[in-house]
C-alpha cells in the first residue's frame, strides 16, 4: 500500500482560502516564472516562497559561478593588454633615450 503524501505549512497555515466573499492569500504565496535548465521549457508554477528558497539559492550560485567566470575571463584579457602596453612603452623610452 503506498502512502499519499501531503504537504502543510510549517507555520500552520493554508496558502489561500475563502472566506467572506474574498480570497484570503498567504504573502508567501508567489508566482514564479523560469525556464527548465534541462528542457529550456518555460515554466510557471505558484506556491510557497519558503519552499522555493533552497531551489533558488542554488540557482544564484550557478549564475555567481557564471559571473565570476566572465569578471576573471575580463580580467586576463586586461592583463595581457596591460603587459602588452608596458612593452611598447619600454620599447619606445629606450628608443627615445639611444637616439
Amino acid at each position: 500500500m503506498e502512502l499519499k503524501t501531503v504537504l502543510s505549512c510549517p507555520l500552520g497555515s493554508q496558502c489561500e482560502t475563502i472566506k467572506d466573499e474574498a480570497i484570503h492569500r498567504c504573502a508567501w504565496f508567489i508566482t514564479l516564472d523560469g525556464m527548465h535548465p534541462t528542457t529550456g521549457e518555460i515554466i510557471q508554477d505558484k506556491g510557497c516562497a519558503m519552499a522555493w528558497m533552497p531551489i533558488l539559492m542554488i540557482e544564484n550560485s550557478k549564475q555567481q559561478k557564471s559571473t565570476a567566470a566572465a569578471v576573471e575571463s575580463f580580467r586576463n584579457e586586461m592583463v595581457q593588454s596591460n603587459e602588452l602596453n608596458t612593452s611598447i612603452l619600454l620599447t619606445t623610452e629606450k628608443l627615445r633615450l639611444t637616439v
